[in-house]
């Protein structure tokens, strides 16, 4: 839990394809701050940068493209395929990007807002769920998220099925999280059950902190 006087945290997690992004959305509308780590960890790995120096180190130039930019395709070929290196992989990462979203919360609260939203799909594995006050997380069925996977990224089946399988379980983040949110009935009942969770949490914020919310 965040130790900011007045800020609330909220981690959004979840599994791959099950329609993070648009709850995402809808908290942004409502006045919520957006910590994106997806586009943290490419941020931490940039050209030039410490990580990506420690990556290089590890797995060798393989994962390099001919520019001195990560292969991000090559690296997570590399990091799917076998659990071990995924884990190396994310022990050289996580540090990087955990010290990048603590360093926006506080920016954030010394800009005074007090709202926000850590989109995190690797929010429990990289310990990032020790900074939220709630954590929600987003559940589909196995083949919707799928097609959905296969769709957005443009990926084979077998790949969209390696991704999922290296993900933690749907028990997992229903067990650990304070909130699920399940999306199989489509985008427009996602967004109704969203926009109406997103109203309880600014409620709950304005009786925690006696903080009014415009």
């Amino acid at each position: 839990m965040n130790s900011l006087d007045g800020v609330m945290v909220i981690g959004l997690a979840g599994q791959s394809g099950a329609g993070k992004s648009t709850v995402s959305c809808i908290f942004v509308e409502h006045g919520f701050q957006l910590i994106d780590a997806d586009a943290i960890s490419r941020l931490v790995v940039k050209r030039g940068s410490h990580c990506l120096a420690d990556l290089r180190e590890c797995f060798s130039d393989i994962i390099l493209t001919p520019n001195g930019e990560l292969d991000r395709k090559m690296m997570a070929s590399i990091a799917f395929s076998d659990c071990r290196k995924k884990e190396t992989m994310n022990t050289i990462m996580y540090p990087y990007i955990m010290g990048e979203i603590l360093r926006m919360i506080h920016h954030f609260s010394q800009q005074n807002h007090k709202l926000i939203l850590l989109d995190a799909p690797t929010l429990f594995e990289s310990r990032a769920d020790d900074f939220c006050d709630l954590i929600i997380s987003v559940v589909a069925k196995e083949e919707t998220r799928k097609q959905r996977i296969i769709q957005r990224d443009h990926i084979s089946e077998q790949a969209a099925i390696q991704r999922m399988q290296a993900q933690l379980s749907e028990n997992f983040f229903r067990e650990h999280s304070d909130i699920v949110l399940e999306n199989n009935l489509g985008i427009e009942e996602l967004f109704n059950t969203a926009h109406e969770l997103c109203m309880k949490m600014l409620s709950y914020y304005q009786d925690k902190f006696g903080i009014l919310v415009s």
